[in-house]
């Protein structure tokens, strides 16, 4: 975290402020299901609005470089549309996408979902995002508090879903 401070008229007052440019929410879950069948549910965007407390709609291309639309909405917070770029699509491991808000590095967010396996039949799913940009400081406290929560509560819904299905 970078501190910057410059002294005003009066040489014992200091303006302390903190540029805080970066900051990266990480969650994650064990799933009782193979990463398929997490990533076949994860991948369904149609079905997102069935289950999906947090990420409530996703329509578009699942092709690197293609624009999504995506409508997250986080618990008790209003919700928002964004049109992101999708960054990787690994099947059964990776899928991320950038969005910015207005325009890039005013407040970015790179938003990833990761599976790997756990033994024969679980999988560790991590869900994050890594948010750049000089909005980011401001910001911080919702990220740590109501998109945390929406993450969390993505994780919970995608868990009894996956486990839900049969194999």
């Amino acid at each position: 975290m970078k501190l910057i401070e410059a002294a005003q008229l009066n040489s014992n007052v200091k303006l302390r402020v903190s540029l805080q440019r970066m900051f990266e929410l990480v969650t994650e879950i064990e799933i009782n299901a193979s990463p398929d069948r997490v990533w076949r549910v994860l991948t369904d965007f149609p079905a997102h609005a069935e289950w999906n407390p947090f990420v409530q709609e996703i329509s578009g291309p699942l092709s690197v470089g293609a624009k999504l639309t995506v409508r997250v909405r986080p618990p008790g917070g209003r919700g928002m549309t964004f049109r992101p770029t999708v960054r990787a699509v690994t099947p059964g491991s990776e899928f991320r996408w950038l969005g910015h808000l207005l325009v890039p590095g005013l407040f970015d967010g790179e938003h990833y979902f990761r599976l790997s396996p756990v033994g024969n039949t679980s999988t560790r799913f991590v869900h994050g995002e890594r948010f750049s940009g000089l909005l980011v400081s401001l910001a911080r406290s919702s990220l740590d508090s109501g998109t945390r929560a929406g993450f969390e509560a993505m994780n919970q819904a995608l868990k009894a879903r996956a486990e839900s299905l049969s194999p």
